[in-house]
């Protein structure tokens, strides 16, 4: 039931108070009576206006009992109120949708896929990844223009199915992120040493350790602008890689025509079906973050208008970023070549198949220029590592699912306490100088191996119980902004697909590649998250004394706090008025609007 039902209350609440008065874009506090107004704001000196910055906000009354509310409508409430700053434009939606997160996992983590599967099970496992996660991003595209609520899907998670499932998948989600946050710095460190290895690794970890966490300092602002300028860099050089990929294939470099030459030798496939398994996971490393678009969603100026748009790009990034340069990839290098293998770590380029075929192809000058561009990879994973946990902690705190002062936002729109928390966990990263790193993260990322997985099946799950929800509520998708190209059969499929992947890399970690019998520390480092995710759901049940609920009935969940338009007559008008002007348009431009 949503809170409009039981309380007469103007649609500006639910717009938020940063929308409602001065505008969408504005960062600052709107009470009448709290002196950090803009325009008082921009009158103060510079120290006066930094310091003023960390205050928290201020939030005027919206005259709502809450008193009278359950915890779950009090959860909702919360996190259509969270007052993050809504500071990102359209263009710095796209290009975290095209470019954002791309790092290790494509640059170097490539290889060792090649390696396990071959040409032909490297480029299967990006397929079917690649397929699932269009359908996520499309589901998530759907729910998130409805709902541009604090956390997206970590708060759609307790709405359309459990707040057992927001707390476990939230939390496994903000971990996966803490976590890589001090495996990017110490990946800083490495690929510097490409360069100069006599210097400390650690003084690396320590610029860029502040240069990350400056970033965040300056808000969501700083963080789109540096995604921005940063995912224009991969952007340029992955495509750029593709054509001269292309080139070396048909004999530009030093080894003549390469054409399909190791796809029959030394084969497609290697270590059979395994392999092709175990592929999985490097695949779920490479594509990891393409949910972040979603993420940003409540902290964007337009997301009716820019969220589509963004989502549409994350096609065009799985097949050109993806499937293409796995296909390339399989051309200019032999699954055989030792070198996949040499690297020390997987952020070791030595061990990239971009250096390799370079190399390869005689080309001298090309492999620093892709080192730097890996560096800057690194450091921008690094920058979403930070955002997407502070996001996500902030969003599970305003829930009441973590302690409610996690959740505090200053005046410049900051998760302020969710960023400290993110920060002194990157500390790990001085680990770099010690001779544990390795023991120590490799149990690190067994927390996280398979999280990715089920944050994704989860969403197909709570998609398909939105749209199971609106029709048992007798409501249809007219009244949706963004409908999901791949609509809710998109969702069913994406669900399947990546629970048969699941199962396969169970598989895989009981009975690896190489060994005859089943392997007990493989199944712990594999799969870790998965016990974990099983305490945390019980663990919740019991302490709330929730058993008696498994998921919130469909004719409960809210379909309408959180929305920045009400008037549903009038929302169904407008789109059938867009829906007709496209269909007015030309081919051309119905063609690009159905993919950009």
């Amino acid at each position: 039931m949503s809170l409009e039902k039981k309380q007469d209350i103007s649609p500006e609440y639910t717009m938020g108070a940063s929308e409602t008065r001065a505008g969408p874009s504005s960062e600052f506090s709107h009470d009448a009576s709290d002196v950090y107004t803009q325009s008082s704001y921009e009158k103060q000196p510079l120290f006066t206006r930094v310091i003023d910055s960390f205050k928290p906000i201020s939030l005027e009354d919206d005259g709502v009992d809450t008193s009278q509310m359950t915890e779950m409508e009090k959860s909702i409430y919360a996190t259509s109120r969270h007052p993050l700053a809504r500071s990102l434009k359209g263009r710095h939606l796209q290009m975290i949708a095209i470019g954002g997160s791309i790092g290790t996992g494509l640059f170097v983590g490539s290889g060792y896929a090649l390696w396990l599967g071959g040409p032909a099970g490297q480029l299967i496992s990006y397929l079917l990844v690649g397929y699932s996660l269009y359908c996520v991003v499309n589901a998530l595209g759907e729910m998130s223009v409805q709902f541009p609520v604090s956390g997206s899907f970590n708060a759609f998670f307790s709405r359309f199915v459990d707040p057992a499932w927001g707390f476990t998948l939230g939390l496994l989600y903000a971990l996966s992120w803490l976590i890589s946050f001090p495996s990017e710095l110490i990946a800083c460190s490495i690929t510097i040493q490409y360069w100069n290895s006599s210097i400390n690794p650690a003084v690396w970890i320590a610029i860029f350790y502040v240069v990350i966490c400056s970033i965040n300092l300056f808000g969501v602002k700083g963080y789109g602008e540096v995604e921005f300028s940063l995912s224009i860099i991969k952007v340029l050089a992955v495509i750029g890689f593709i054509i001269l990929g292309i080139c070396l294939v048909c004999g530009a470099g030093n080894g003549g025509y390469i054409g399909a030459r190791y796809w029959h030798n030394p084969g497609a496939f290697n270590n059979g079906f395994k392999g092709v398994c175990s592929c999985f996971i490097s695949a779920a490393f490479s594509f990891g973050g393409v949910e972040l678009v979603a993420l940003a969603a409540s902290e964007t100026a337009n997301p009716r208008k820019s969220l589509p748009r963004a989502t549409k790009q994350v096609f065009w990034r799985i097949t050109i970023f993806y499937i293409l340069t796995a296909v390339v990839i399989g051309c200019l290098v032999p699954y055989t070549d030792e070198r996949l293998l040499s690297g020390k770590s997987s952020e070791d380029i030595t061990s990239s198949p971009f250096v390799i075929a370079i190399n390869n192809g005689g080309i001298k000058v090309l492999p620093d220029i892709m080192n730097a561009v890996i560096l800057i990879a690194v450091v921008s994973v690094g920058n979403s590592s930070v955002y997407g946990c502070s996001r996500s902690l902030a969003s599970l705190a305003v829930q009441g699912l973590l302690p409610r002062s996690i959740a505090y936002v200053d005046r410049a729109g900051r998760p302020l306490v969710a960023i400290m928390i993110t920060n002194v966990f990157g500390l790990l990263g001085f680990l770099a100088a010690t001779d544990k790193q390795d023991t120590v993260f490799t149990w690190f990322f067994s927390i996280c191996s398979l999280a990715a997985f089920f944050t994704w099946i989860a969403i197909c799950f709570t998609h398909i119980r939105f749209r199971w929800a609106l029709a048992k509520q007798g409501r249809s998708t007219d009244e949706v902004l963004f409908v999901s190209p791949t609509g809710i059969y998109g969702s069913l499929s994406g669900l399947v697909i990546l629970s048969l992947i699941v199962v396969g890399e169970i598989w895989v970690a009981i009975w690896p590649i190489g060994n005859d019998g089943a392997s007990n520390e493989g199944f712990w480092q594999s799969c870790l998250s998965l016990p974990l995710m099983i305490l945390l759901w019980a663990g919740y049940k019991t302490y709330t004394r929730s058993w008696n609920m498994l998921m919130v009935n469909l004719e409960d969940v809210d379909l309408d706090t959180g929305r920045r338009e009400l008037d549903i007559e009038v929302i169904k008008q407008e789109i059938a008025e867009e829906k007709a002007y496209i269909r007015s348009r030309p081919l051309w431009y119905r063609i690009y609007r159905m993919w950009c």
